[in-house]
């Protein structure tokens, strides 16, 4: 598509950040009579801004594409729902929201966090653009509108009274490719003196934690404090408390409000963030450029465990479905020959192959059948959830492997 632009500031984008070659779309899961048609493969080159320093992919397909009819459901996942319980209660008290407040949130999914909103009285609205992800949320009461956010959205949401004392985004703000459009839709759709939360990875450990599989085609943007107070104040809001969260191997929930909003002091620890960032080098080019050759140097040592263990005649077996796992496998080739199979609770992956190395997904019981040496955790952010649900695997001496920030082994 030739030279892009910057999505935040407008300017050419000639620094790479990291190559991972070509992949699928990390959600293009294979239903079994696709098996023998063409996948599609886009670049997974990452740039970083020289001006802003936003760390970003090129757009090689529209979101319709992408977040139509979509099979990642968030309530498959207890350790996420206990996320949001924890979230509503905790920001229902510190901000006193009540049963006149508005509470809209962005990519809603299918309900699993504006439910404890609704369980308390308080008006929700979800917006969500996967039609058959929304479908669910609608079944369990929860209003939800099928859209994609941006300005237009956010006028149309004014218009039917729901403008929000609380906005809330949680990863949608990283999967967002107009970005200038939806945070100006973020500025609409604010009363004068709500707020703004938006959860999502922080590039910061990322970098530290050698998390370069959380980079996949629906991540364009991959945000520091230091960028995401750029993008907001882009558009006359500014981001007044931070918090940094353990979700997705380690994220961020920025607090914004409008700029001219006094209630809202700046808090210590965005002050301390900044400062945090700034030390670390996120200010500077130079640091960001570090960081592909020690994604090489990971790739390596995965595909030396892997061979070690299939000379040794060892079965191994994969569990998850996640996105993520899906940029790890085809950056590094790995296929059925070193994979035999993957599983995962959701019935909406079962039965599917992995997009481009076409591994097969069964349900988890599969692997209680089949009794493999070493269970690879592809979402190694939920290694201690899965190592307890499939504690199991001990029992005929099983292992557990977690790829990221290095492979390591765990009886």
């Amino acid at each position: 598509m030739g030279q892009s632009e910057c999505r935040s500031c407008g300017v050419t984008l000639e620094r790479t950040f990291v190559d991972l070659g070509m992949s699928p779309l990390a959600n293009s899961y294979i239903k079994p009579e696709q098996l023998n048609y063409a996948e599609s493969f886009y670049p997974l080159h990452v740039y970083v801004c020289e001006k802003c320093l936003l760390v970003q992919l090129e757009q090689f397909t529209t979101p319709h594409d992408i977040f139509s009819d979509y099979a990642y459901f968030s309530s498959f996942s207890d350790s996420w729902l206990a996320h949001a319980r924890v979230y509503v209660d905790m920001i229902v008290d510190r901000f006193k929201l009540n049963r006149n407040s508005r509470v809209v949130e962005i990519a809603s999914n299918d309900g699993y966090l504006l439910q404890n909103f609704v369980a308390q009285g308080i008006p929700a609205l979800g917006v969500e653009p996967a039609a058959n992800v929304a479908e669910v949320a609608k079944k369990r009461g929860i209003d939800t509108k099928v859209a994609f956010f941006g300005e237009k959205t956010a006028r149309d949401l004014v218009a039917e009274e729901w403008g929000a004392d609380l906005v809330i985004g949680n990863n949608v703000l990283a999967h967002v490719p107009g970005l200038n459009d939806f945070v100006k839709g973020l500025k609409v759709l604010l009363k004068p003196t709500g707020l703004i939360t938006m959860e999502f990875p922080h590039v910061l450990q990322l970098m530290q934690q050698n998390q370069f599989d959380t980079i996949y085609h629906e991540h364009f943007s991959y945000f520091s404090f230091l960028a995401v107070e750029q993008v907001f104040a882009r558009h006359g809001m500014k981001l007044f408390d931070v918090e940094e969260l353990a979700t997705h191997g380690g994220s961020l929930r920025i607090y914004a409000c409008h700029d001219e909003d006094r209630s809202k002091p700046k808090s210590l620890r965005a002050k301390e963030l900044k400062s945090r960032e700034e030390g670390a080098g996120f200010n500077r080019l130079r640091h960001y450029q570090s960081f592909g050759p020690q994604v090489e140097a990971t790739k390596r040592r995965l595909l030396s465990f892997l061979i070690s263990a299939k000379e040794e005649g060892k079965h191994v077996v994969g569990y998850g479905a996640p996105a993520k796992g899906n940029t790890l496998l085809n950056y590094c080739g790995i296929r059925t020959d070193l994979i035999d199979y993957t599983v995962d609770r959701s019935p909406h992956k079962q039965g599917h192959f992995l997009p481009g190395v076409r591994i097969p997904i069964y349900e988890p019981e599969r692997v209680r059948q089949t009794r493999p040496d070493y269970l690879l955790i592809l979402p190694w952010n939920l290694r201690e959830e899965v190592m307890q649900q499939m504690s199991y695997i001990r029992e005929w001496g099983g292992r557990f492997v977690v790829p990221i920030p290095e492979v390591q082994v765990y009886s």
